[in-house]
C-alpha cells in the first residue's frame, strides 16, 4: 500500500501546532473528543482516547512511540482500536509527524506508511487526514475548528 504523505504550511508558531497535536485542549477539537495519552518515552505506549462506541473511554487508535522530540517530531506505530474490528491487533501503520518553521510559518509534514497488507482501514484514513490536517491548520489560524456536519 502506498504512503499516505501531506505537507501543509500553517500561519501559526510551531508550539502552538505541537499543542493542539499533543495537549488535550488541542486534540479534543481536532479529533473529534480525543485526548492523547502517552508518555512519549521511546517504546512507550500512546493511546487517542475519547467517545465513541465503547463510552467516554473509547480507544480510537493505538500503538507504540517510535521516536520523539518533544515540539517537533513524533512517530509511531498505529493500530485502530478494539471497537472498530475484533482483529484490530493484526493491522498496522506508522504515522510521522514532523514540524519546521519556515518564516512566520509551520511546515507540518505527515507520512503514514508502513501499511500491513490489506489494511481495511486505508481508505477511510486517506479520506480523513486531509480533514483532521485542515482542522489543525484552521484551529491554529483562527482559534476555530471547521464545522463537518457531525
Amino acid at each position: 500500500m502506498e504512503a499516505l504523505q501531506y505537507v501543509i504550511y500553517i500561519g501559526a508558531s510551531e508550539q502552538v501546532v505541537w499543542d493542539i497535536l499533543t495537549k488535550p485542549e488541542g486534540t479534543r477539537q481536532i479529533l473529534f473528543g480525543s485526548v492523547l495519552v502517552s508518555t512519549f518515552e521511546i517504546g512507550s505506549e500512546y493511546k487517542y482516547i475519547g467517545p465513541g462506541n465503547d463510552g467516554d473511554e473509547t480507544v480510537h487508535v493505538y500503538g507504540t512511540v517510535l521516536a520523539y522530540e518533544e515540539g517537533k517530531m513524533m512517530s509511531c506505530t498505529e493500530h485502530a482500536g478494539p471497537s472498530y474490528r475484533e482483529n484490530h491487533a493484526d493491522f498496522e501503520s506508522r504515522m510521522t509527524f514532523s514540524l519546521e518553521t519556515v518564516g512566520n510559518c509551520t511546515k507540518f509534514t505527515l507520512v503514514n506508511d508502513n501499511w500491513t497488507p490489506g489494511h481495511p482501514s486505508y481508505e477511510s484514513t486517506q479520506a480523513s487526514w486531509p480533514m483532521i490536517l485542515s482542522n489543525i491548520k484552521t484551529l491554529a489560524e483562527t482559534g476555530k475548528t471547521l464545522d463537518f456536519g457531525w
